[in-house]
């Protein structure tokens, strides 16, 4: 078995070499290209690998760092949208209250403007009234000596006679007695 792979190996290296003669394969050029290759990756790994993902790694923090922010931010705007809602409604329950007050001051101000009003209705007419009794009496008092004076005429007219003073004056009480029942 030894001998068959040994046989396959061989048959394999020799196929190997000459595909590698048929495309101008070099050994020697192709593990010098094979160090230069990792020389080259090792400088660029050290080089320029570890700044760059350094620099990634600080974007990524940066970014993370970033969005805990906007969540923050997010948090305040929603707390001050919260509390700009309760001020709100604060403001507009004071306001609604101002309203309601205003509307009961009127209204307390509308009745008591009412009740000066029916005062002030009921002293003209309680003036209004002492005004006519007034008149009424002086009316009547002008009537009685008008009365008095056409009794003492007409009593003096029909007698045909002058009456005196006295007999005037009990005239005129005589008819105002009688006028006043």
């Amino acid at each position: 078995m030894n001998l068959i792979f040994l046989a396959a190996s061989t048959s394999f290296a020799y196929t190997v070499r000459e595909t590698g003669d048929a495309f101008g394969w070099n050994p020697w050029l192709f593990l010098s290209q094979v160090i230069s290759f990792v020389i080259v990756a090792l400088l660029l790994k050290r080089f320029a690998y570890k700044p760059i993902l350094a620099v990634l790694e600080q974007r990524r923090e940066q970014i993370a760092q970033a969005q805990l922010n906007a969540e923050k931010i997010k948090q305040q705007l929603a707390e001050a949208e919260q509390r700009h809602a309760e001020i709100l409604a604060k403001a507009n329950a004071e306001a609604q209250k101002m309203i309601d007050e205003a509307r009961q001051s009127s209204a307390h101000l509308a009745e008591r403007k009412q009740q000066e009003a029916i005062v002030a209705a009921e002293q003209i007419v309680a003036k209004a009234r002492e005004a006519s009794a007034i008149e009424h009496e002086r009316t009547m008092a002008d009537l009685k000596r008008e009365l008095g004076r056409l009794v003492v005429d007409t009593t003096a007219k029909v007698t045909g006679k002058v009456l005196t003073s006295e007999d005037q004056r009990r005239l005129h009480e005589e008819a105002t007695r009688q006028l006043a029942s």
